[in-house]
């Protein structure tokens, strides 16, 4: 059922309406229901940063989405931490794409732009013009939110998970909708705590249609209930400090407690591979190689035009290493999200819950809803003392898992994993690589010159 703000009388805080409470929001009111549904296939990336080999139309099976009200009109809308617009069909979008999905109409309220938004994804794209709106969600409201009114849709795959659209909870810097337009619904979000510890979102994506939780300025307690129940990791930050996506340090991978190696990170500077978490994405994308030798490890797996599957019964604990220094933390992921059983086409070859991608530029791994399955997550805007931080609760007990794993698909006949733990050496170069022997040729380039120059100044005096 949808989630409608409260009949209370709202105290207005510039972009925002809040309801009364002894400090910013009473417990409760950032609870907002989030649901698991089946999908066909929900291509988002861009075509500059998503480029998968695996087939996305065949691993997408299912999205978690959320309720918003948009000038008195509710919609459902992905909930998508890799991404920062939002946006949904309107009345005049007229493509087989958008049929068969609610969609908005003008009104009163709506304060309409001559801005366009256009958006290509890896398998669709997305066009229109960009509005503000009073937006409701759960018992938040902003009086005035800018978001994206689409009016042509392709190849998004619409109809097929009843979504409307996207709504994005990434930073301002990767959204495709002008700052100068207005700020993202993250930013007010935020906005609307004046105590900056309650500046976060968090959530726990569901095994089933009832399971997940999404809250804002407040901590689920079924999951955590202080922060003394996570462990804390500082966002990355890009070249130049610029945060755009939320991105951790991803150290290492562990297949049965064995250290599995990542390769070298492709991004400048970076001290390890960079992961990405992003609610949108399904599985786990990782280089070809690591991800080849992963599943080589493994054993058993074979590679199709799916991507990569393995025995339905092949029994494997992997664990994520994310984090720096002392925070640096491994989380366990179940055995039923690296055999992943709905992607399962005979029930005898399950689809591999890590799969290959080349194609990331912002960073080296995704890590999607088979890792996200595993972990309770909050996203924590900077404040004056502090980057953007992410918190991490693992949820996954290795033995349990392991046991519920084995009672549900049946003992593994397989061999035991033989892990091939080093990545191999490559001389292929980072463009900071090829950056810093470029400017070191140029300073030998330099003294050389120098040196002739001088000398050759030197003979002239003896003349």
């Amino acid at each position: 059922m949808p989630a409608r703000a409260r009949s209370l009388s709202p105290i207005s805080l510039g972009w925002w309406l809040l309801w009364p409470a002894s400090s910013g929001v009473a417990a409760g009111l950032g609870r907002i229901p989030v649901y698991r549904v089946p999908r066909h296939r929900a291509p988002r990336r861009r075509l500059s940063d998503f480029n998968a080999v695996m087939s996305p139309e065949n691993a997408n099976q299912f999205a978690y989405l959320v309720h918003v009200g948009i000038g008195g009109q509710d919609f459902l809308v992905l909930l998508d931490t890799g991404s920062s617009d939002l946006w949904v069909v309107s009345s005049d979008c007229s493509t087989e794409d958008c049929s068969g999905v609610r969609k908005y109409s003008k009104t009163p309220s709506l304060s309409p732009t001559d801005v366009p938004f256009n958006l290509s994804y890896l398998l669709g794209n997305v066009s229109g013009t960009v509005g503000s709106e009073i937006i409701t969600l759960g018992d938040f409201q902003v009086s005035s939110q800018i978001f994206a009114i689409a009016n042509e849709t392709n190849g998004l795959g619409l109809q097929g998970t009843g979504n409307s659209g996207i709504m994005g909870l990434s930073f301002p810097a990767e959204a495709s909708i002008p700052d100068t337009t207005g700020r993202t619904v993250v930013e007010n979000l935020f906005s609307a705590f004046d105590d900056p510890s309650s500046r976060f979102f968090a959530f726990k994506l569901g095994r089933d249609e009832t399971s997940s939780s999404f809250t804002v300025g407040e901590f689920d307690p079924v999951y955590a209930n202080t922060t003394d129940d996570l462990t804390y990791h500082a966002v990355y930050a890009s070249r130049g400090g610029l945060y755009d996506y939320w991105k951790l340090p991803l150290r290492s991978l562990t297949i049965n407690g064995t250290s599995f190696e990542l390769s070298k990170s492709r991004l400048d500077g970076a001290p390890s591979p960079i992961a990405v978490l992003d609610t949108g994405t399904t599985l786990a994308l990782g280089p070809s190689r690591d991800v080849a030798r992963f599943w080589e490890s493994v054993g058993g797996a074979r590679q199709t035009t799916r991507g990569w599957e393995v025995p339905c019964d092949r029994a494997v604990v992997v664990g994520i290493v994310l984090g720096d220094g002392a925070s640096q933390k491994e989380y366990t992921v179940d055995p039923a999200d690296i055999s992943w059983k709905e992607g399962s086409v005979d029930g005898e070859w399950c689809l591999g819950g890590i799969q290959s991608n080349d194609g990331v530029f912002s960073a080296d791994w995704l890590l999607g809803d088979s890792f996200l399955r595993n972990v309770y997550v909050t996203h924590h805007a900077a404040t004056d003392a502090r980057p953007p931080t992410i918190g991490l609760r693992g949820l996954t007990d290795p033995p349990a898992a392991l046991a519920a794993f084995i009672d549900d698909r049946g003992a593994d006949p397989g061999p035991l994993a033989q892990v091939r733990a080093h990545a191999p050496h490559t001389n292929a170069l980072t463009s900071a690589d090829i950056c810093g022997i470029a400017t070191a040729s140029g300073f030998v380039a330099g003294a050389v010159i120098l040196l002739l120059i001088f000398t050759f100044a030197g003979y002239r005096r003896k003349d």
